[in-house]
C-alpha cells in the first residue's frame, strides 16, 4: 500500500505541530487518511513525558526550557524529556491497523533499524541500542559514533496507539547539538533525573551531513519498503479541518 509523504515546510508553532500529529492519528483511526508520513523541521521544543509532568521539579524544568528559548510541552506518547530544534527532523508516521496495540514492540524494532540504515547510507556509523546515561532512554535508540569513539544519541522514538490506528513519532538530530545539551542539562537537573550530557549529539558529529542529506536518505529508506507519493501539506491540513476527508493521491507525484 502506498505511503503518503507530506513535507511540512512551515511550522505551525511548537504546540500546534505536536497536536497536528494527534489529529493525523484520529483521522487514521476513522479511515479519513491512510498510511501517512509527515516530515518537518521543528521550532525549539522540549517534549516532556507524562511521568515528567508528575515530578515536583516539573515547573522549574519548564522555566529552564523557556530560559533557553525552548517551548516546554507535555506529549501524549511515552518517554522522558527530549529536545529538538530546526537542526532536527521530526517524522510523524500514522497508519490504520487492527493490530495497532499488539504490534507496538515490533514497530520500535523495525523503525529503529530503518532509521539506522538510512543514517548509514548517509555515511553515519549508526546502530540500534540504548546508550548508558542517555536522555529519554529507550531500548531502540538509534545512536552514532563520533570520530573520537563516543556514542551519541541520534534518533529518539515514541508511539501513541489507539484502537484501530497508531502514531510513530521520531526525532532525528542532524545538526547543532550544543543548544540541546544545554537545555537538557538544566531540564533534567530540575526534574532530579540523572543522565550523561556526552550522550547528546548530532549526525554531523559523526559524518559530513546536513538536514537535506539525511532527509533524502530517510526517504530512500522508506521507498525500499513501499511506494511513496507526495501530497502537499495544505491538502492534508484541509482534510483534517473538514473532519478527516480522504486525502487523494490521484494528482500526487512519486517521491524521489
Amino acid at each position: 500500500m502506498p505511503l503518503t509523504v507530506v513535507r511540512q515546510n512551515r511550522t505551525l508553532g511548537a504546540a500546534e505541530d505536536l497536536d497536528f500529529a494527534l489529529s493525523m492519528l484520529a483521522a487514521a483511526r476513522t479511515g479519513g487518511i491512510g498510511p501517512t508520513l509527515r516530515i518537518y523541521r521543528p521550532q525549539p521544543t522540549v517534549a516532556l513525558g507524562q511521568r515528567d509532568a508528575r515530578l515536583p521539579g516539573f515547573d522549574a524544568a519548564a522555566r529552564a526550557c523557556r530560559a533557553h528559548g525552548f517551548e516546554p510541552l507535555t506529549r501524549k506518547a511515552g518517554g522522558r524529556a527530549a529536545a529538538y530544534h530546526q537542526g532536527c527532523l521530526v517524522l510523524d508516521h500514522v497508519e490504520p491497523g487492527l493490530e495497532a496495540v499488539t504490534g507496538s514492540r515490533g514497530r520500535f524494532a523495525a523503525f529503529g533499524e530503518l532509521y539506522a540504515s538510512a543514517l548509514r547510507q548517509a555515511g553515519v556509523d549508526a546502530a540500534v541500542g540504548e546508550i548508558r546515561g542517555e536522555y529519554c532512554p529507550g531500548e531502540f535508540t538509534v545512536h552514532g559514533v563520533t570520530g573520537a569513539g563516543r556514542k551519541i544519541k541520534l534518533v529518539g522514538t515514541a508511539q501513541r496507539v489507539v484502537s484501530g490506528a497508531w502514531l510513530f513519532s521520531s526525532v532525528v538530530v542532524v545538526q547543532d547539538a550544543a543548544p540541546l545539551r544545554s537545555v537538557l542539562a538544566d531540564c533534567y537537573s530540575a526534574l532530579g533525573l540523572e543522565w550523561n550530557p556526552d550522550t547528546a549529539g548530532a549526525a554531523e558529529d559523526a559524518a559530513d551531513v546536513d538536514v537535506d542529506i539525511v532527509e533524502a536518505a530517510l526517504l530512500q529508506a522508506y521507498s525500499a519498503r513501499s511506494p511513496l507519493v507526495a501530497v502537499e501539506f495544505g491538502e492534508l491540513a484541509d482534510s483534517l479541518r473538514r473532519g478527516g476527508a480522504t486525502v487523494s493521491n490521484t494528482a500526487a507525484c512519486p517521491v524521489s
